[in-house]
């Protein structure tokens, strides 16, 4: 599936099929209760010692004549999110130590747990919008309907990717370094999924 959306992304950017324009993006966001839920380390996992993970249902409209993780690629690049990818969520327990993430379901079911075996299970679909600070574990269970997520990362900051008790205690270090955006300190009040959990440059 990777290779298929890259290439479809790539036909997509080049000809402007599929995808809104920057004026169009207002029409696809729904203002959503979020849904917050707060994690403890488990030993493997640290989770964010801080920071909720926050989830949005039914964040972004579908419409026909686009295709729907263009849509999201192009909502979170216009708020400053970068490096887009379109996969589905590794099966293994996975974190971020240095990267604050935002999933956006393009298309299909998906039966993700977030912050680790003492965490939550959660049903994902399209139009859900997830915000998982640093630290926080995420693991697809079972998919359907050809479950697609779009993921992005803030600009600053390197990747990588904590699945071990060695990494954890790395991890530890780091995490409680990563400043947040400014905004997401008015995030309670707007209620702004699009602007919220990105690093500081």
């Amino acid at each position: 599936m990777g290779i298929l959306e890259s290439l479809k992304k790539a036909t997509e950017q080049a000809t402007g099929i599929a995808r809104p324009r920057k004026q169009e993006l207002a029409e696809f966001v729904k203002v959503k209760k979020p849904f917050e839920f707060r994690f403890k380390d488990d030993g493997l996992v640290p989770n964010h010692p801080f920071w909720p993970f926050v989830v949005y249902r039914g964040a972004v409209r579908s419409v026909e004549q686009f295709d729907s993780a263009a849509v999201l690629e192009e909502l979170f690049e216009a708020n400053g999110w970068s490096s887009c990818w379109r996969d589905g969520i590794y099966r293994y327990v996975h974190n971020q130590s240095r990267k604050n993430e935002v999933l956006g379901v393009a298309r299909g079911t998906g039966k993700v747990r977030f912050g680790g075996n003492r965490g939550r299970t959660l049903s994902l679909k399209a139009g859900n919008v997830a915000v998982l600070p640093a630290g926080t574990s995420h693991q697809c269970l079972s998919e359907s309907g050809g479950f697609l997520v779009v993921g992005v990362y803030p600009a600053s900051g390197a990747y990588d990717e904590c699945t071990t008790a060695q990494e954890h205690e790395r991890a530890l270090r780091t995490i409680p370094k990563l400043a947040v955006h400014g905004r997401i300190r008015s995030i309670r009040a707007k209620r702004r999924w699009c602007q919220c959990g990105k690093n500081e440059a």
